[in-house]
Order: C-alpha cells, then structure tokens, then sequence
C-alpha cells in the first residue's frame, strides 16, 4: 500500500540537474528552473552540468536572488582508464559521475577537476580518472549517479561482484559524503534492475540512498523541444528511430516535491536524504570583486606593491637613463593611484606575461584603455608607447572605461 503525500507538502531538493550549460543537451534555463522550484516551495536546487561548471556563477547569483539556496556541483565523467589514455575506442570506459561541493574546498576542487578533464582528459568528454579524483575529492559528495554511471552500468552488465566493490571504493574514499542514487524514469526498464541491486548495496554496506530526478527541462511540455535538441547534437533527425532519444520517458522535468513523494513513496528516506545534504553543502563563490592569482615575490618583499615599485622605478632608469623630477613625479603620481586602487598584483601579472612573450618572440598587442597612457605600463615594457612624449594623460578623459 502506497503511502499518500498529495495533501502534505514534502521537503525535497533536485540534486541532479542539466541546465542550459550542459550544451544541445539540457534545456532548463536557470532563471525558468528557479522560479519553479520555488513555485514548488523548494527552498534549495543543485547544479550539476554535463563536465562543466561555467554555469556556476550565474546560477549562484540568479538562486541567491531567488531566495533559493544554490547547491554547486557536476556530473563529471570518469574513466577507469588513465586519462592521457586516448585511442579509438577509449571512449567507452567513460561512466557519469555526480560531483557536488559542500564547502570552498569542494567548490576548488570541483574546478580543478573539470580543468583537467578539460586539459589533460579530454577525449570526446573532458574525463577524470580515479587517482585525479582520489587527489581533488576533498570537500565533495559523491553519488552512484544515474543510469550511466559506473556501478549502475556493472550492475546492467551481470557484474554485481564489482559493483559492489565500486560501491566500497566510493564508501572508503567519501565516507558518509557517499549516496546511492534511485531514480524511476518510466520508459527506462534497466532502472527496475539497478535500483534492486542499490538497495540491496544499501543495506548491505550502510550506504544512503537518494532519490533524483534526472532534470534536462523544465516543464513536462518541454520533452519535444528537449528531444530536438539532441537531435542537433547527434546531427540526426526527428524521424529517425535509431537515434538517441529520451521522448519514450517525458519526465526528465522539474517535479513538485510531492510528485516525487509519490514516485519514491515506498523509499522517504530516499527524500529526507535530499534535503540533508542540501543542509550539509555551504558554498560561497565570493562575486563582485578581483580574484587574481598568487603572483610570487622576491625574498625578502612583503608587499606586491613594493615590488611594483622596484620595477617600476628600474624599468623607468632604463627607458629614460637621464630621468628628471617631472618623470618620477608622474610615476609616482600614477603608482599611487594604481596601488591605491588594489591593482598592483595585476600589473605584476600583466608585465611578467607580456615579456615573457617578448622574449619568446611572441608579438604583443598595444592596451588598451588607460594603459595607454600609462607611463607605469612603459616603463616595465608593457607598452611601448611613450606617453610623455605624446602628451597622452593617464586618467581616461572620455568617461569611458577601461
């Protein structure tokens, strides 16, 4: 007997979902996505995008304005190759894996790791092996993923014995930051088979179960435009039988939280897990100011600032060998504003890229904006333009930007 929760509102939280940014494949637009979760009284929704994460701040900033607590993550592909491994055929040891970040150490590793996917794995999909998530799975919850991932698919082909010692790997490597994912898509007989066998892990091992529904759209309605879409990907067409295609089970769509209730009556658990990692996972992406990287300084200099400075004053000696006061009181003038305005780091940065391609024979393009009429930037051979000799200020007098 089904236990009913159409008259009580359920807490529940997507944790599996494809926004726009998993390119001609999921078809939620971010904005259209949060406005139904909260339609829906859900107070929390995850990103996890096909390999990439160049979502992320958007859908942080749109589900902060939404008053909808943003969970960040990925449904990355591992391979259970090496990933430098790239020859016909490589292709096939690639199996899902869902990736979300509970802190800021999560969220960086989150980064490295599609970096290099991207770098250094790529070969069709940007793929991580097992030692690269070994190294960078600190702060992350893992999940046993959807159909595709890597013990779903063991179980699919007979292979129970190393599904389960997957499963153990996983438990050893996440600890209790390790679930295992039901999902009930109709049209998708082999889920029958993989959920019995998850379950069967579950009470075996002690491993948590969640209950996701695989989001590519929004709306039930959205099933056709979601089918077209891959249709453009797999450069197939709509009438043909033999291409890829989800349209046999159209409720890849944003749930209420009392529709899965129904879906997973038999499993609540499975709900109240959703919510329990959507408590556990704080991120903070800091937006709406300078992130640069570490620029290395000499030993012995504390500051990037004094080290401008030094460069600074050097690069102008050998641009001017008979420089005067109205040369270093320009350089002055023009370095305080520069450090006072937090931007000394990056002017370390720029200089250490642009001579280095110079040395290496690489052309440099000239500034733009106020650097062109900075004698800073000529003076440590930024540019090449001499400002003073040009009568070109240093503050912008167009009101434009730089």
């Amino acid at each position: 007997m089904k236990l009913c929760y159409s008259r009580v509102m359920v807490d529940f939280v997507h944790l599996h979902t494809h926004t726009e940014f998993s390119l001609l494949d999921g078809l939620s637009k971010i904005e259209e996505m949060l406005e139904e979760a909260k339609k829906h009284g859900q107070k929390a929704l995850a990103i996890t995008d096909h390999g990439v994460m160049y979502g992320a701040v958007k859908f942080y900033n749109a589900a902060n304005k939404a008053g909808i607590k943003p969970l960040i993550g990925m449904e990355g592909y591992l391979t259970t190759l090496a990933m430098t491994e790239k020859y016909p055929g490589s292709q096939k040891a690639t199996y899902h894996q869902l990736l979300l970040a509970k802190n800021e150490k999560g969220y960086k590793n989150l980064m490295k790791l599609t970096t290099l996917a991207h770098l250094e794995g790529f070969y069709y999909r940007p793929r991580f092996d097992w030692p690269t998530l070994l190294k960078y799975h600190e702060g992350l919850i893992a999940t046993s993923g959807c159909v595709q991932g890597i013990i779903p698919q063991s179980i699919l082909e007979n292979k129970d014995k190393e599904a389960l010692e997957w499963c153990k790997k996983f438990l050893e490597l996440f600890g209790a930051d390790f679930y295992l994912e039901l999902q009930r898509h109709q049209g998708v007989p082999e889920l029958k088979q993989v959920n019995t066998k998850l379950l069967e892990f579950s009470r075996l091992l002690g491993i948590p179960v969640i209950a996701t529904n695989d989001l590519h759209y929004v709306h039930k309605a959205d099933a056709k435009a979601q089918d077209a879409l891959l249709a453009i990907q797999t450069k197939t067409v709509l009438a043909d039988k033999n291409r890829l295609s989800m349209i046999s089970s159209p409720d890849y769509y944003l749930m209420s939280s009392n529709e899965m209730a129904d879906l997973f009556s038999d499993y609540p658990e499975a709900l109240k897990n959703t919510v329990k990692i959507s408590e556990s996972a704080n991120v903070q992406i800091p937006v709406g100011g300078r992130i640069l990287p570490h620029f290395p300084l000499p030993f012995g200099v504390t500051r990037p600032e004094i080290y401008l400075k030094q460069l600074a004053q050097m690069g102008l000696k050998k641009r001017f060998p008979q420089s005067d006061k109205p040369k270093n009181d320009r350089l002055n003038y023009e370095l305080k504003i520069i450090c006072d305005k937090g931007f000394a780091t990056y002017f370390l940065i720029v200089q250490d890229f642009v001579n280095w391609a110079k040395q290496h024979g690489i052309r440099v393009g000239p500034g733009r904006g106020s650097v062109a009429g900075s004698l800073t930037a000529y003076a440590l051979r930024i540019t090449s333009i001499d400002p003073l000799e040009h009568n070109i200020p240093f503050e912008r007098i167009n009101g434009g930007n730089s």
